[in-house]
């Protein structure tokens, strides 16, 4: 049986205990914590109060005999949590972004490869069903070779969470959102041979919505992500990417293909357990969040595979979004 303990009770933290708890057959988690005691009874209530709670998280980390710490908490805690975890001899998740600066990455890898613990990062998008469906055609070169592509994540300001809106503890939109499609796209073509950058910002100065363009040999990639619309928004997430030999497109959660000489057609994506959670955030389904943690429990951890995410690549992710924040001229002017 793999031991968790979670550190961080807010949305995502509630999100993967759901998720822990359809994986119980191989999991339990032992252990809860946060400062914050109307958070720790939620996340009692989804363990049926059978779990220990803490709060303190050094602490915890102290007492429990873990096989995985599992850190859903705002991104400017993430090195110091993961470092301490690690470095008892717990394998790590660790949630996206994963910091906010060049030291703290150089740490978090230096510590990775002193302990030898296994870490993933949850740049969850890289198991959404569609998403998953366009790596995979893509590597199989069904269609041909990617000529050029657009990806789009725009939210309503997020109100719901004051550690989002503060820069200085999230890294901004263009750390904490746009991350998701730089990320992956990254994961589908590789490192971008140029970058070029724009951007709107608040009336402080803050980046509130980012437009990146990215140069793969003659292939172009363009991708915005912005958090600036009214509350009654609605999240969005597509792309339209046009190969060789078809256009694949993602809109209003529809994935369809083009294909140049058959009729158009929209893939079946299952999900092998999945259902809907009030977590008091702009998401709600659980069945990609259980594939990211499943993968990394069965496949990283019992079976000992190759991470689909590992904390290396997960900072390069990184970096190449402070690299876009820095063309831009920073994250606050």
């Amino acid at each position: 049986m793999i031991k968790v303990a979670l550190i961080g009770c807010g949305a995502m933290g509630l999100m993967h205990l759901h998720c822990y708890k359809a994986l119980s057959k191989n999991v339990q988690v032992v252990a809860v914590a946060d400062t914050d005691s109307k958070k720790t009874e939620e996340a009692l209530k989804i363990c049926n109060n059978n779990v220990t709670v803490y709060n303190d998280a050094m602490t915890m980390l102290d007492k429990e005999s873990l096989d995985i710490v599992d850190i859903c908490l705002p991104t400017f805690l993430h090195t110091k949590f993961a470092v301490a975890a690690m470095e008892k001899g717990f394998n790590v998740f660790l949630e996206k972004p994963v910091c906010l600066t060049n030291d703290e990455a150089d740490l978090l890898l230096e510590t990775q490869n002193k302990t030898g613990v296994k870490v993933q990062v949850g740049h969850v998008v890289r198991f959404f069903k569609a998403y998953k469906w366009l790596k995979e055609t893509a590597d199989l070169g069904k269609y041909g070779k990617i000529k050029s592509a657009e990806f789009k994540r725009l939210s309503a300001y997020p109100a719901w969470s004051p550690m989002l809106m503060d820069y200085r503890r999230s890294g901004s939109v263009a750390l904490d959102m746009h991350i998701h499609d730089a990320d992956f796209i990254r994961y589908l073509l590789g490192e971008p041979d140029d970058v070029q950058v724009a951007v709107t910002r608040d009336n402080e100065g803050v980046i509130q919505h980012i437009f990146s363009t990215y140069k793969f040999d003659d292939t172009i990639v363009t991708a915005q992500g912005g958090w600036d619309f009214p509350q009654g928004f609605p999240f969005t997430a597509e792309f339209l990417v046009n190969f060789d030999k078809a256009t694949v497109v993602l809109k209003d959660n529809m994935l369809t293909v083009y294909p140049d000489d058959a009729e158009p057609y929209s893939p079946e994506l299952i999900s092998e357990w999945g259902v809907n959670v009030d977590i008091g955030a702009n998401v709600s389904y659980t069945g990609d969040y259980y594939d990211e943690i499943k993968f990394f429990i069965e496949e990283v951890i019992i079976n000992n595979k190759p991470d689909i995410v590992s904390l290396a690549d997960a900072i390069s992710s990184t970096r190449l979004v402070w690299k876009e924040i820095e063309i831009a001229g920073g994250v606050k002017k």
